[in-house]
């Protein structure tokens, strides 16, 4: 089983990461942030607003907060400046939430029924807040890459670039 430490990084990994690819994405017009790519969810602003949509639904499973209050194929909010702050929030949540973990969650199951398939699903917690972070690095890799279609470059992407890493690992960097 992963150590609560694991979550921790990334936490503060994903927070890090949606605040350069969201400044990235606000350098575009609205037109071109929901300009269809073809990408699965269209655009930048139809992937942001599923990463918030996937965040919030298994954020909800995690701690009992609010689930999305839209279908999985809605969008959460239409203006770039909502859909930003709400990231921003959920972003606050996970890394509260990731900075509580303690080994004895992460050892207990999880059952849920899948709004996807109908299927109820039950796995140690340890492996669906691992899906969470996977989630979003693939569909934020999905972004940085429509993002550099449309000229915008969000930087360095490592995880050993991450701000302050050395203090959160007990490292140096």
């Amino acid at each position: 089983m992963p150590d609560p430490m694991q979550f921790r990084l990334m936490a503060a990994y994903n927070r890090w990461m949606n605040t350069k690819v969201y400044a990235a994405a606000a350098r575009l017009s609205d037109e071109e942030r929901k300009r269809d790519l073809g990408a699965y969810f269209r655009s930048v602003h139809g992937t942001l607003n599923h990463l918030l949509w996937g965040d919030l639904m298994w954020m909800s499973r995690f701690d009992g907060g609010a689930k999305p209050a839209t279908r999985i194929d809605e969008a959460i909010h239409a203006e770039f400046a909502l859909l930003r702050s709400e990231r921003e929030a959920t972003d606050a949540r996970i890394v509260a939430w990731a900075d509580a973990l303690g080994p004895e969650w992460l050892g207990q199951m999880l059952e849920w029924k899948s709004g996807i398939d109908g299927r109820t699903r039950r796995l140690p917690h340890w492996v669906v807040a691992t899906q969470l972070f996977n989630h979003q690095t693939h569909h934020r890799g999905q972004v940085t890459t429509l993002l550099r279609q449309l000229g915008q470059d969000v930087g360095e992407t490592d995880i050993p670039w991450l701000p302050g890493l050395g203090t959160l690992v007990g490292g140096a960097n």
